[in-house]
């Protein structure tokens, strides 16, 4: 059997991480973080449990990825949804209205994620928080600010403040209190992105993790994963 290229050696290490992602997803929305294990995750997503650790330094690493990759998506679908606008106010709407809307469908994820954040590893970069960090940056430079990169930071820590409140046990602020309070500060109208209460738009508030993935079944991930295994081993000739 001849070699494969490192083209296709880049795509199975690509798809293997993308099942860990996913896998990572659905196992915490459904436990739980702490009742979450490495080797629960390795197991959803088929792959050997050694592997996790080829790609994350470890547990809060990679569902902090994980939850960055949920959140990307779901802006990246808010602002593509039809009918696409380049109008930098509906789309400033539309990314708080998919932030805040991500507290409202994956209250447990994202409680976990934030609690996360503070705890001693903090804040950790990874390609997709880059991703999302490049979606909302552009959305601020969209709406008309002069100064992108000094602006993004303050919308960033107001959804994130906004996410929080909204999750606090015992004492969550609505989500409509505190749309109306962003949108007041961006100057945007009720009516613009998703209202509370109208329809949700397609390609929104689905359940199915699987669709911010690989568009990859599990069975067909199963008969990849031995050779991606292998492949990812590191020392491992190519």
């Amino acid at each position: 059997m001849s070699p494969r290229s490192a083209s296709v050696n880049e795509e199975l290490r690509r798809r293997s991480r993308e099942r860990l992602l996913q896998a990572a997803l659905e196992l915490v929305s459904e436990r739980g973080y702490e009742a979450t294990t490495l080797g629960d995750i390795a197991d959803r997503a088929g792959s050997a449990r050694g592997l996790v650790s080829y790609y994350f330094p470890g547990k809060r690493q990679l569902v902090q990825s994980a939850v960055h990759r949920l959140m990307h998506r779901t802006l990246e679908e808010a602002l593509e949804r039809e009918p696409r606008t380049e109008d930098g106010r509906e789309r400033m709407a539309r990314a708080i209205d998919a932030i805040l809307g991500l507290a409202r469908d994956h209250p447990m994820l994202m409680r976990q994620h934030m609690a996360g954040i503070l705890q001693a590893e903090g804040f950790m970069q990874c390609p997709e928080q880059q991703r999302l960090a490049e979606l909302l940056s552009g959305t601020m430079a969209r709406y008309g600010s002069p100064d992108a990169a000094t602006d993004y930071p303050m919308l960033r820590a107001l959804l994130m403040g906004s996410v929080y409140a909204a999750l606090v046990p015992g004492v969550p602020m609505p989500l409509r209190t505190l749309r109306a309070e962003l949108f007041r500060r961006y100057r945007l109208d009720w009516e613009r992105g998703a209202p509370p209460g109208a329809e949700a738009p397609a390609g929104t508030c689905h359940e199915d993790l699987s669709r911010f993935f690989a568009p990859e079944s599990r069975e067909q991930g199963r008969e990849h994963n031995r050779e991606t295994d292998e492949t990812d081993r590191p020392g491992r000739p190519e």
